[in-house]
């Protein structure tokens, strides 16, 4: 891929983590403080990421190429930042015996570590690994090495529990210190032992403010390839679904990318009502002429405060 010397200035497309690419004036930037998420305890924020059609991260773009509506209603936009902040991460590792095919397991060990090496200081990351049980084998620490060797003594065997997992995740995530917080689920097959259904797994997820990112070998998900798009989908993060995990390491490098070069929206609803109803939510583009199509990818809404 290259760059165009005559795009203008407000469009660059943020490949350099994945591809190796020096931005111009890149290594120049004075250092910036973390973004401030809690504005005001009324304060919804929305966490934003903008693709091309070659799934190409577009940073560059202002406040006003964002358009905010809550149930319908345009919000007034009172925070926009695109500065890289610390990320909780939880990693959702399938260990169960079809890992052993095709060496998954191995594939995937490696994968997490790659994620894990690309991490700042101030990043921390727990570890959750299932079969038809699910275990925290890591909790919460900013020590990537100790989450690493958990992640590399795990052996595959048993069936299979995804919602389980996800949903233990998503528990264990209550602990996060950082507002900026991701699952990464990494699975070859279709869910044959959980105890929660998919509803209730995204009845937690509409409730915890927690981007969900997932890769599942296509071929072998079968029809828990429709539930887990549904479930990541609705958090604002994204899945992917490779043919065989040989790029797995692609594919954990574009969610890295995704998390270090997202928006972050914010703004104070009209609607101050404290009923703890769901509030949905829709980001639009108003994007400078002359781009292609993009795509936008965030959170489906929110349940507001209850009296």
């Amino acid at each position: 891929m290259r760059i165009v010397n005559r795009a203008p200035v407000w469009f660059v497309i943020a490949v350099s983590l994945i591809f190796g690419i020096e931005l111009p004036g890149q290594g120049q930037k004075q250092p910036t403080p973390p973004p401030l998420f809690r504005v005001g305890v009324e304060t919804v924020f929305v966490k934003v990421s903008v693709t091309d059609q070659m799934e190409r991260y577009v940073t560059g773009l202002e406040k006003e190429h964002f358009k905010v509506y809550e149930d319908k209603l345009q919000q007034e936009i009172t925070h926009f930042s695109q500065q890289s902040a610390p990320i909780s991460v939880g990693l959702v590792f399938d260990v169960s015996y079809s890992m052993k095919e095709n060496n998954n397991i191995n594939k995937s060990k490696n994968a997490i570590a790659r994620f894990l090496k690309t991490g700042n200081s101030d990043d921390e990351y727990f570890l959750v690994t299932f079969n038809q049980n699910v275990k925290v084998v890591q909790t919460f620490t900013g020590q990537a090495g100790a989450l690493q060797s958990e992640a590399a003594f795990q052996k595959p065997g048993g069936s299979t529990a995804i919602y389980d997992a996800i949903y233990m995740a998503l528990d264990q995530m209550k602990k996060a210190k950082n507002e900026k917080k991701a699952l990464i689920l990494i699975t070859d097959g279709e869910d044959n032992s959980s105890r929660y259904s998919p509803a209730e797994v995204r009845e937690f997820a509409k409730e915890s403010d927690v981007q969900i990112y997932g890769i599942g070998e296509e071929g072998n998900l079968g029809y828990g390839r429709n539930e887990i798009q549904r479930i990541v989908g609705m958090t604002g993060g994204r899945v992917y679904f490779p043919n065989n995990f040989t790029d797995l390491d692609y594919y954990i490098d574009l969610i890295h990318a995704e998390l270090r070069n997202q928006y972050l929206l914010g703004y104070v609803p009209i609607n101050k009502v404290h009923d703890g109803k769901w509030r949905h939510i829709e980001i639009k583009l108003d994007a400078p002429q002359g781009l292609p199509p993009l795509k936008i990818h965030a959170k489906e809404g929110y349940y507001a405060a209850k009296n």
